[in-house]
């Protein structure tokens, strides 16, 4: 191991979570679960082989049927989906792991123009779900919960004014746009502790044709509430890296969010995107962050941590495994011998 990377190897608490390291494998959509969403025995091999991450953040899982994504991504709002999970968090904390469960309601995913503002009964019924998605997280064995108000989904679409038309106590301020995502918050932590509750956000992203007309003074809010309300910690997404899911360019020049927004949060705070394990142990040692998260080579490099620790080179990722299939590009990587 580099003197460098010694930074990445220092164990760090979050909340309820005690990390071993500060190597966190990032939440990725990989669309392997059954046609009712419910994770598979190969997403619990998937899952186990990389458990020697410090922190693993699953997939995005709707918190019910109609805030469902893609066909095949899972969900938590069955008997069903808690087994099926169940059988994830054992294996993974069978191989000596921590995981912990990203909630997510998708939105319609389509630019501001052909939203439809949704009815406060509907808003109601999503809070609950986030409530019943928390609780039954915690019994399908999960050490904690991420709330995914990043990249455009649901949360984020409240959040930021190109998709927030609304004029009631939801819409036009920017206090009134973060209502949504500190009423799920506060459901969810009161269920089952804001430990053990974590919140992922993408300032300056625009995945999804997503972005409002004052960024900076919008996060800026909403990450100074979320350090008052101490959740377990602050997962940010790094605009250079925002539309990663659709290609490896990395933007240049884009905005450090881990170093813009470092001094308004109190906690733990997670980057990702874009990181190299130098890069990575370097925004850790300039105190810019405290763990990194890591996508793609995760995919290809189940035991990622291994490498970086021994200096090995690392598998290219194939993106064209990333999305829906069986065990070629999911499974079958080989760990270094």
């Amino acid at each position: 191991m580099s003197a460098a990377a010694h930074a990445l190897f220092e164990p760090l608490a979050e909340g309820a979570l005690r990390l071993p390291n500060r190597i966190v494998m990032a939440p990725m959509t990989r669309l392997r679960a059954d046609a009712d969403g419910v994770p598979t025995r190969l997403t619990a091999t998937y899952y186990a082989q990389r458990a020697s991450a410090g922190l693993i953040v699953t997939e995005g899982t709707a918190v019910s049927a109609t805030g469902r994504g893609d066909p095949r991504a899972p969900g938590i709002y069955t008997d069903a989906h808690v087994q099926g999970w169940q059988r994830v968090t054992d294996a993974v904390h069978a191989a000596g792991g921590r995981i912990v469960l990203q909630v997510v309601h998708y939105g319609r995913e389509v630019p501001a123009e052909g939203l439809r503002a949704m009815t406060v009964q509907e808003i109601d019924a999503t809070l609950d779900a986030f409530h019943r998605a928390a609780e039954r997280a915690m019994a399908a064995g999960f050490d904690a919960i991420e709330v995914q108000a990043a990249n455009g989904h649901l949360i984020d679409q409240f959040l930021q004014d190109h998709t927030n038309r609304r004029d009631d106590r939801y819409g036009g301020s920017i206090e009134n746009r973060m209502t949504l995502l500190f009423e799920i918050v506060e459901r969810v932590a009161s269920s089952i502790g804001r430990d053990r509750v974590g919140v992922r956000l993408s300032p300056f992203g625009t995945y999804r044709d997503i972005r409002d007309s004052r960024p900076l003074q919008l996060f800026t809010a909403v990450i100074k509430n979320l350090s008052a309300s101490r959740v377990a910690y602050l997962h940010l997404v790094e605009a250079r890296a925002s539309e990663i899911e659709l290609h490896d360019v990395i933007k240049q020049n884009g905005l450090n969010n881990a170093k813009l927004f470092r001094e308004h949060f109190d906690g733990p705070l997670i980057t990702a995107g874009g990181y190299s394990p130098t890069s990575a142990a370097a925004a850790i040692n300039a105190g810019y962050a405290d763990a990194v998260a890591f996508g793609r080579m995760f995919t290809s490099n189940p035991d990622l941590v291994e490498r970086i620790r021994e200096n090995i080179a690392l598998t290219p990722h194939q993106r064209g495994t990333f999305y829906g299939g069986e065990e070629h590009g999911y499974t079958d990587f080989p760990r270094a011998t």
